[in-house]
Order: C-alpha cells, then sequence, then structure tokens
C-alpha cells in the first residue's frame, strides 16, 4: 500500500513537472507591419502579464508558411488566401483573429520607363508566384482590360525583387512595404503602379492557429488575441504612437521617420471592425467574400484542386466573444 502511494505520489510530481516544462505556444511573424505590430506585447511582456508563455518566432515570409505546415510552429501570420493553400494540402488551421487587410502598403512597383499598368503589356514582372503579390497583379491587370497572358511572370521571392528589379531582369516586381519602400528607395526613376489601396479587402491578413493547438489552448488564443488588438491601440494612441513605431521599425532595421509614413498602408483593425468583417458576405470587405476571390485565384492557378471553404478556417466566436 505504501508503494502505491509513494507510485502515485512520483506520478502527480512528473505530471506537475511536465506542467511546468510544456512547451510554449509558438506564433510565426515576419516583417509585414499587422505582424509586426507584435513586438510589442513581445517587448512589453503583455503575454506574461496574461499568464502565457509565447515564443514570438521570426522568419521571412514564406519560410513562416513553410514552418506552420511542418508543424513546427503553433500558429502563423499569414494572409487568410495563402491560409488555405495550407489547409488544402493538410489539416485545416483555424482563424482566430483578423489583423488587417492591406491599404496601400503591397504594391506593383514599375521600373524606369513603366508608368502604368498599361505600359506592362509585353514586359515581365517580378513576383512570388500563387502568394498575394501575384494574386495584386492580377487584380491590377483586370482593372486595366489585361490579363495575365499579356505579361510574363518571372518567380521572385519578395526579399529579392529590389534587387531583381534594379538588375534591369524585370520590368516590374509586386512586394509589400517594406520591402516596396526599399524598391522604390533603391531603383531611380521606378514608381508605384498599383497598390492595395486600390483594391481594398483583397488582402486580409490573420492569425491561423493549428487545430491540435487551438483545441488544447481555447482561452490561450482568446488573450493571445484580445493582446493583439492591444497593440493595436498602443499603436493607434497618439500618446504611445511614437514608442509602437520606434519598437516595430526596428525589428525589421527601418528608420522611424520613413516607417511612420507608411504605417497608414495597412489598415489596422480595431475589434469593432474585425466584427464587421466576420459579417457573412461576399463583397471584398467581408473575410468571407475576400476569401472567396483568393479560392477562385488558388484554383485557377491550379494552387490546389479542390475549392476551400472560408467557414471551414474561421472560428469567429473568438473575435465576437471580446468587448
Amino acid at each position: 500500500m505504501k508503494l502505491k502511494t509513494l507510485l502515485i505520489t512520483a506520478l502527480i510530481g512528473l505530471a506537475s513537472l511536465a506542467g511546468v516544462m510544456a512547451a510554449p505556444i509558438k506564433i510565426g511573424y515576419s516583417d509585414w507591419p499587422g505582424y509586426t505590430v507584435m513586438e510589442v506585447a513581445k517587448q512589453k511582456g503583455w503575454f506574461k502579464d496574461a499568464g502565457l508563455d509565447v515564443e514570438m518566432v521570426w522568419f521571412e515570409y514564406s519560410p513562416s508558411i513553410d514552418a506552420f505546415s511542418a508543424g513546427k510552429i503553433d500558429a502563423d501570420m499569414i494572409v487568410a488566401g495563402d491560409d488555405m493553400v495550407t489547409g488544402a494540402s493538410g489539416a485545416k488551421s483555424k482563424i482566430v483573429c483578423l489583423v488587417d487587410y492591406s491599404e496601400g502598403s503591397d504594391m506593383i512597383v514599375g521600373g524606369p520607363g513603366i508608368d502604368s499598368i498599361k505600359d506592362l503589356k509585353g514586359k515581365k514582372v517580378g513576383v512570388e508566384l500563387t502568394l498575394v503579390e501575384h494574386e495584386l497583379l492580377l487584380q491590377a491587370l483586370k482593372v486595366n482590360g489585361m490579363s495575365q497572358s499579356d505579361v510574363t511572370l518571372v518567380g521572385t521571392t519578395t526579399d529579392k525583387t529590389p534587387q531583381t528589379l534594379a538588375s534591369g531582369q524585370v520590368s516590374a516586381i509586386g512586394a509589400w512595404y517594406p520591402i516596396s519602400g526599399q524598391a522604390l528607395k533603391q531603383v531611380a526613376g521606378s514608381k508605384k503602379l498599383f497598390t492595395s489601396a486600390d483594391a481594398k479587402g483583397l488582402i486580409f491578413d490573420v492569425i491561423a492557429v493549428s487545430p491540435t493547438s487551438y483545441a488544447a489552448n481555447k482561452e490561450a488564443w482568446s488573450k493571445i488575441t484580445a493582446i493583439y488588438y492591444k497593440c493595436v491601440d498602443y499603436l493607434m494612441d497618439p500618446k504611445t504612437r511614437d514608442d509602437a513605431i520606434k519598437i516595430m521599425s526596428a525589428k525589421v532595421g527601418a528608420d522611424p521617420v520613413e516607417y511612420a509614413k507608411n504605417v497608414p498602408g495597412t489598415h489596422f483593425l480595431t475589434v469593432a471592425e474585425a466584427k464587421t468583417a466576420l459579417k457573412k458576405s461576399h463583397d471584398m470587405m467581408s473575410i468571407y467574400g475576400s476569401m472567396e476571390l483568393s479560392d477562385k485565384f488558388n484554383l485557377d492557378n491550379a494552387v490546389y484542386k479542390v475549392s476551400q471553404k472560408p467557414s471551414d478556417y474561421l472560428v469567429p466566436g473568438v473575435v465576437n466573444g471580446l468587448k
């Protein structure tokens, strides 16, 4: 009997130790402003204050998707349309938080002598194929009465687009800020041809969580979502905006003054705005409508073969449960 008691005590001790040593929740993020704002929570200790063990893991954007798909991180800050790509070939993630929509920071940038989208007819354009800038380019072509067949796509990772444009290998590139800003600065005579401000709602960013992590940590993910909006409030508050800009710009190695000028190109969502975007509609300003457009893009470009339903990914109750 005494031995049994000792065994039970030992097992309880091991269980407690396992709880203490439990792995942190790992969230991938990259240089997009809507993601980098989470650096504020990291530096201010807001996760710890909420009783959470969260590790923010820094990546280039595409590698963050690869890590998420491989199960190396619990969640990723990602474009909603790209998240459906990961779900089409594996477990469908749970989108718990609507982060932002792009309102100018995603750009098609033309090189010297290219003054409009129509000037790209018969020319080469460098974009990261089947990802968000490719979709933006197609929207730009459509608005200008053109199609993908009017240009030649050159697969280029987004972080390499400024160098590719500068080399003259392509006539235009697609990139997001801060990389789009680097291209405009580095290539004399370059200019914005089309931006996400011309296609509001096309690009929504989200926090996508693995089904396993969400099922095991529902309360934690509600807290993390609330912390995201706390970061947004900190950035938008005139009293703390400069501090937020300092933290975010330092993370990506940008000048704070220049970074501040480009922040308006990302429409950071408040809780109230996120709740509005979660209302079902085929309109692009609804996350449902936006994801439907991305689904069509992915199907048209053979990214996957089976249509993905936004409702299979979205967990609106997390945001709607916030005050």
